[in-house]
C-alpha cells in the first residue's frame, strides 16, 4: 500500500507545473502631460523587455499611423497574423563613416528653382527654412508627388511626418497625395496638435526608424519632418515638466543633440552595405525671417545646406520664394544630372546679378546697354522659375526650359508672357519631338548632337508662335 502511495506521489510531482513566475514590476507615482513617473515596487508598471521600438515593414506603405505605429486611417490593422514581426528601435546610432559613400544620385523635386540651382541628392540632409505660410510644406508635398516622374531612378519610399499640425491640414495633405497617386509609395506619421507633447517628441524618431528599415533593405527612402521647430517646442515642454533647467532662449542645454542625433541617421550606404539611402528634408519655421535664432542656427549647422524662402519674394509673387543668395546645397552638382548641370550652370550667377542690379537700377535715370540686357534676362529667368503649387515638372522638361532661358531664346518675350510661352514650348516638344525628350530622359545628358537638334526645334517653335 505504501509503495502505491509513493508511486502516485512521484507521478504527481513529475507532472507538476508551477504557476509562479518572476517579473520586474514597478509603481506608477504620477501620470500627467504625457509623462509617467515610475519607481520602486508595485503591481501596475511592467517592462516589455525591449527598448522603445516601432514595428516596420512593407505593409506600412500607403498608411497613416501615429508615432507608435498604430493605424489612424480607419483601414483596419496594418499587419496580418502572417506578417513577419520586425521592430526597429526608435533611437539608434547613425551609420558610421566607413559604411557610407558620397551622395551622387539626384532626388528630383520637380521644382525648377531647386533642381537647377540647389540640387538635392539621395542621402542628403537639406533644410527648408522660412516664415510661416510662405510655401514650405508645398515644396515637400510637390517633391513627394514628383517622385513618380523620375523614370531613371527607383521611386523612393516617402515618409511625411506631421508634428503639431492641425488634423484638418494633415487630412488635406493625405487627400492630395491620394488624388495624385503618391500614397502608393508614401507613409504618413501623424502627431497632430491635439496629441500630447510626448508624441510630438517621438514622431520624427519613429519615422526615421521606418525609413532606416527601407534603407537597410537596399532601397531609397525620403523622410520629411514638418516641422522641427514644433519638435523643439515639445522637447522644451517635456524638459520643463521633468524639471530640467532652461538655458539660451529657454531651451534645455542638450537641444542641439535632439536634432543632431536625428539628422545624422540620414545617409547613403555603400554597395557592401546594400547601397540604400535615407534622405532628410527637415523644415524649420523662422520668426520674421530671423535665421540667426537659436533653433534655426542649430539645424543649419547640422544639415548639408538650406533652401531659404523669403517673405518679401513671396509677397512680390515670386513663388516658390527661394532666395538664391542664402540658399545652398553643400553636395552641389555631385547630385545633379549632367544635362541640368550643363544648362543651369550660369543660372544662379545671372539671377544673383539681376537681384543686385535691380536694387540699384530703380535709382538710376539712365542705364547702359549691358546693364539693361542683364536686367531683361534676369526678369525672364525669374518669370521662368515661377511655378504654381502641385505642378512638379519632370527633369527633361526642366532641361528644355532652362536651356531656352539661359541661352537667350526667350529674351524677346515680354515677362508677362513667359509662363504662357514656356507651356506652349513644352506642349510642342511633347507633341512633335517626344523622341528628343526621351533621349534626355533616359541618358540624363545633353550631348552636342541633342543640343543642336534642340536649338533647331526652339528656333522652329519661335517662328510658329510669332
Amino acid at each position: 500500500m505504501s509503495t502505491e502511495i509513493i508511486e502516485n506521489l512521484k507521478k504527481e510531482i513529475e507532472g507538476f507545473k508551477s504557476e509562479i513566475k518572476a517579473e520586474k514590476i514597478g509603481h506608477v507615482l504620477e501620470v500627467g502631460d504625457g509623462i509617467a513617473r515610475i519607481t520602486g515596487m508595485g503591481d501596475i508598471a511592467r517592462p516589455t523587455g525591449r527598448v522603445l521600438s516601432v514595428r516596420v515593414g512593407e505593409e506600412l506603405i500607403g498608411r497613416v499611423v501615429n508615432p507608435l505605429g498604430d493605424p489612424l486611417d480607419d483601414r483596419g490593422p496594418i499587419f496580418s497574423a502572417e506578417s513577419k514581426e520586425t521592430y526597429f528601435p526608435v533611437e539608434r546610432l547613425a551609420p558610421s563613416v566607413m559604411v557610407r559613400e558620397p551622395v551622387n544620385t539626384p532626388l528630383h523635386t520637380g521644382i525648377k528653382a531647386i533642381d537647377a540651382m540647389i540640387p538635392i541628392g539621395r542621402g542628403q540632409r537639406e533644410l527648408i527654412i522660412g516664415d510661416r505660410q510662405i510655401g514650405k510644406t508645398s515644396i515637400v508635398i510637390d517633391t513627394i508627388i514628383n517622385q513618380q516622374n523620375d523614370t531613371r531612378h527607383s521611386t523612393p519610399i516617402c515618409i511625411y511626418v506631421a508634428i503639431g499640425q492641425k488634423e484638418s491640414k494633415i487630412a488635406k495633405i493625405v487627400a492630395t497625395l491620394k488624388e495624385r497617386g503618391a500614397m502608393e509609395y508614401t507613409i504618413v506619421v501623424s502627431a497632430p496638435a491635439s496629441q500630447p507633447a510626448s508624441l510630438w517628441y517621438l514622431a520624427p524618431y519613429s519615422a526615421t526608424a521606418i525609413g532606416e528599415y527601407f534603407m537597410h533593405q537596399g532601397k531609397d527612402a525620403l523622410v520629411i519632418y514638418d516641422d522641427l521647430s514644433k519638435h523643439a517646442w515639445a522637447y522644451r515642454e517635456l524638459s520643463l515638466l521633468l524639471r530640467r533647467p532652461p538655458g539660451r532662449e529657454a531651451y534645455p542645454g542638450d537641444i542641439f543633440y535632439l536634432h543632431s542625433r536625428l539628422l545624422e541617421r540620414s545617409a547613403k550606404l555603400n554597395k557592401e552595405n546594400g547601397g540604400g539611402s535615407l534622405t532628410a528634408l527637415p523644415i524649420i519655421e523662422t520668426q520674421l525671417g530671423d535665421v540667426s535664432a537659436y533653433i534655426p542656427t542649430n539645424v543649419i549647422s547640422i544639415t548639408d545646406g538650406q533652401i531659404y524662402l523669403e517673405p518679401e519674394l513671396f509677397y512680390q509673387g515670386l513663388r516658390p520664394a527661394v532666395n538664391v543668395g542664402l540658399s545652398v546645397s553643400r553636395v552641389g552638382s555631385a547630385a545633379q544630372t549632367k544635362a541640368m548641370k550643363k544648362v543651369a550652370g550660369r543660372l544662379r550667377l545671372e539671377l544673383a546679378q539681376f537681384r543686385e542690379l535691380a536694387a540699384f537700377a530703380q535709382f538710376a535715370s539712365e542705364l547702359d546697354e549691358s546693364t539693361r540686357h542683364r536686367l531683361e534676362r534676369g526678369r525672364v529667368l525669374s518669370e521662368l522659375l515661377k511655378q504654381p503649387e502641385r505642378t512638379p515638372a519632370p527633369f527633361e522638361m526642366q532641361v528644355i526650359l532652362m536651356y531656352a532661358g539661359t541661352r537667350g531664346y526667350l529674351d524677346d518675350v515680354p515677362p508677362e508672357k513667359i509662363s504662357e510661352t514656356a507651356e506652349a514650348l513644352l506642349a510642342y516638344m511633347e507633341k512633335m519631338h517626344e523622341d528628343v525628350l526621351e533621349k534626355i530622359r533616359t541618358s540624363g545628358e545633353l550631348s552636342q548632337e541633342i543640343e543642336t537638334i534642340l536649338k533647331n526645334i526652339i528656333e522652329e517653335f519661335k517662328k510658329i508662335v510669332k
